[in-house]
């Protein structure tokens, strides 16, 4: 089994690939900065049992998808989207440039990867593509507006190219996690970070391995008769 993970160096990245790693997979980890944690993945994944490559790209750039591909040696057999970055503040005030970035890291190059990708799944009839959406990319978020319209977006091609490749049977979902204790929340203080978990009805924030367990079901044949669906995993936050 050869799997891509984009972000595989962030927090859910890596517990995504430390959970599939096993004798016999062979494991693409990308990374666009953090090359010492992609390292220690990678080191984990082969301790595991698999191969494991570390791959570097900058999907925030419109080449992105196309460095990163080429540096694939096998074709794919499990694509996992995690990259990707948060961007607070009001909408009124974001640039340009950060429009282009979270759209090229959170759709734009997911899109251009799997397309690049997919011709290999179709013609041997299996494959799993599994994106990681948001619960924003589901209700929205105000001051995560342009994040959130990634995230929907990104939703939306999941859903779309379930319909159109479910004959050649390959599987097309997304996983969209609540809050989750990742680095990304590094932004909230102590107190908020209590009053978010008063808010969530599972009364916790959930862990990277929490989304870990749900992509590793979906790339399994367990699932196969999923398709096309936004899984969300957030304790029932919403």
């Amino acid at each position: 089994m050869r799997v891509l993970i984009t972000g595989a160096s962030g927090d859910i990245g890596a517990a995504i690939a430390e959970k599939l790693a096993n004798p016999g997979y062979i494991m693409y980890l990308h990374y666009h900065k953090n090359n010492e944690r992609a390292e220690e993945v990678r080191k984990q994944c082969e301790a595991a049992g698999a191969e494991a490559f570390c791959l570097q790209a900058d999907l925030t750039m419109t080449e992105g998808a196309a460095k990163l591909v080429e540096q694939l040696f096998t074709p794919v057999d499990i694509i996992i989207h995690v990259a990707g970055h948060s961007l607070q503040g009001l909408f009124t005030q974001t640039t340009d440039d950060e429009l282009m970035d979270v759209m090229m890291v959170h759709l734009f190059n997911p899109i251009k990867i799997t397309r690049a990708l997919l011709p290999t799944m179709i013609n041997q009839q299996s494959g799993k593509v599994i994106g990681l959406s948001s619960i924003w990319g589901v209700i929205g978020a105000s001051n995560e507006v342009l994040y959130s319209t990634a995230k929907a977006g990104l939703n939306g091609f999941i859903k779309s190219l379930a319909k159109e490749v479910a004959l050649s049977g390959v599987q097309v979902n997304a996983v969209a996690p609540g809050a989750i204790d990742t680095s990304m929340l590094a932004v909230y203080s102590s107190e908020e970070l209590e009053a978010l978990k008063l808010d969530i009805p599972a009364g916790r924030l959930g862990s990277p391995t929490d989304i870990a367990e749900t992509v590793s079901f979906l790339a399994s044949n367990r699932a196969d008769y999923i398709n096309g669906q936004i899984i969300e995993v957030n304790g029932a936050w919403n």
